[in-house]
């Protein structure tokens, strides 16, 4: 009945792990980190300040991938399936861990464009849309490199001339209260 099970080779074992694992690779490469969401860990948190972790789809394709693909290549060139196996465990860490810290790399290039609205009180800024007594206009902050374009109303109530200098005094919402600046003209 398992007569084909007599029929498997040390190479051929280590040949199909490694088509496995390129197979999960290619897999978890086109639908993205399949697995990385499940906890996996019994509620242990595996990823290292929120970046990829050693246990993620990716890196552990590639270790499987490389354990099959070096332990069938050192079957092929006469060693024991021991020896392979360290081998192949070998490559198998060397590879994952260049996929590790390739991402690690990749993860730590990526800029963020997020701007949280708190960073906009006590930032200067200008009106660009004059904010009529009691009313609301527009006014354009900058944040880091991005400019910022807020609706605003003035802290006293009193009108605020376009390209006047402004600072942002708080924010409520998707508004923002803002103050004239002294533009230092005296008296």
């Amino acid at each position: 009945m398992f007569d084909w099970l007599t029929q498997l080779s040390a190479f051929g074992v280590f040949l199909a792990i490694g088509a496995v694992g390129f197979l999960f690779l290619l897999v978890s490469v086109v639908f993205g980190e399949i697995f990385d969401h499940l906890d996996m860990g019994g509620g242990v948190d595996h990823d290292l300040d929120h970046g990829p972790s050693i246990f993620s789809t990716r890196v552990m394709a590639a270790f499987v991938t490389a354990f099959g693909c070096f332990g069938a290549v050192g079957v092929h060139y006469g060693m024991s399936t021991g020896a392979a196996s360290g081998v192949g465990l070998a490559s198998g860490f060397v590879l994952g861990g260049v996929v590790f810290l390739f991402a690690r790399f990749l993860y730590g290039q990526q800029a963020s464009t997020e701007m949280r609205v708190a960073d906009l009180v006590g930032q200067a800024g200008r009106v660009v849309v004059s904010i009529p007594a009691g009313g609301v206009g527009q006014v354009r902050c900058r944040v880091g490199e991005e400019l910022v374009d807020k609706i605003a109303r003035a802290h006293d109530g009193v009108a605020i001339r376009e390209n006047a200098v402004v600072r942002v005094e708080e924010v409520l919402g998707e508004t923002v209260v803002v103050r004239r600046q002294d533009t230092g003209g005296g008296a």
